[in-house]
């Protein structure tokens, strides 16, 4: 498995990120804590699982304050160690050197970070978690709904994965409703690959639910770093994040437990 072109390609978003970081479980987070009146999820947290830019980078911090102003208290896990591609990376004449990177970070590295967060938010009390991914954090939606740590996913334009392997195992290991967001161009989630997750998922053969959506004109990235001054792709990260809403409310009970 390896990372995509488009991986690291994408636009740095303008904004003012209102989120503050904490450390939690001994790993630096990114906390983004919706209104008091308006949260929807007092003993559930979303669990943000970016990109190879990390938590560090401003467009997954921006978004991950959408979230919580929807009501969703949601948690940007540097499982990077503090070391994600910078955001330079993504300038056209970046000589960042990725394969070196990839080497140092490869899927497996990331699981331990999170395991610390999540041991800690279940000592804080949280009974449930969402779990939200992009590109390289689609695999770790699926790695942790493979492992039933997560009770709702949702998986962006997912990296990583292999198929028909994942998906078989997201069907047979795991309990979360699963929803994708998909781009009518991706090299990573094809839309062979597309097709394959319907026909195993779809049509109610996931019983605990699964949707995917698939934006035409967008590229592998579009739901967090594309072009916003393309309309196909302004309306491809808009409802992409609409659908993610949509999903996180339509499962608030958890099918299995923490």
């Amino acid at each position: 498995m390896s990372l995509c072109a488009n991986c690291v390609k994408g636009y740095l978003y303008e904004g003012t990120p209102t989120g503050k970081w904490e450390k939690i479980g001994g790993v630096d987070c990114y906390v983004a804590t919706p209104d008091p009146h308006k949260h929807l999820w007092p003993h559930k947290v979303v669990l943000y699982l970016p990109d190879v830019f990390g938590a560090q980078l401003i467009n997954s911090q921006l978004l991950a304050d959408n979230f919580a102003s929807q009501g969703f208290k949601t948690i940007v896990v540097d499982y990077f160690g503090g070391d994600p591609i910078p955001a330079d990376g993504l300038d056209p004449g970046s000589t960042f050197d990725t394969g070196a990177w990839f080497a140092r970070h490869p899927a497996e590295t990331a699981r331990p970070y999170l395991d610390s967060v999540i041991s800690a938010l279940k000592k804080q009390g949280i009974k449930e978690l969402g779990g939200t991914g992009y590109c390289y954090g689609g695999r770790m939606v699926f790695d942790l709904a493979f492992a039933n740590a997560i009770q709702v996913a949702v998986a962006s334009h997912p990296s990583l994965l292999q198929n028909p392997t994942d998906l078989n195992r997201y069907l047979n290991e795991s309990k979360a409703p699963l929803l994708i967001n998909s781009a009518e161009f991706d090299t990573s989630f094809t839309p062979e690959f597309q097709t394959k997750a319907d026909e195993l998922l779809g049509g109610g053969k996931f019983p605990p639910g699964y949707l995917r959506t698939f934006w035409p004109g967008c590229s592998h990235g579009f739901a967090v770093r594309g072009d916003l001054s393309d309309p196909l792709v302004k309306a491809g990260q808009e409802g992409a994040f609409k659908a993610a809403v949509d999903w996180f409310r339509a499962y608030p009970k958890a099918t299995t437990k923490l």
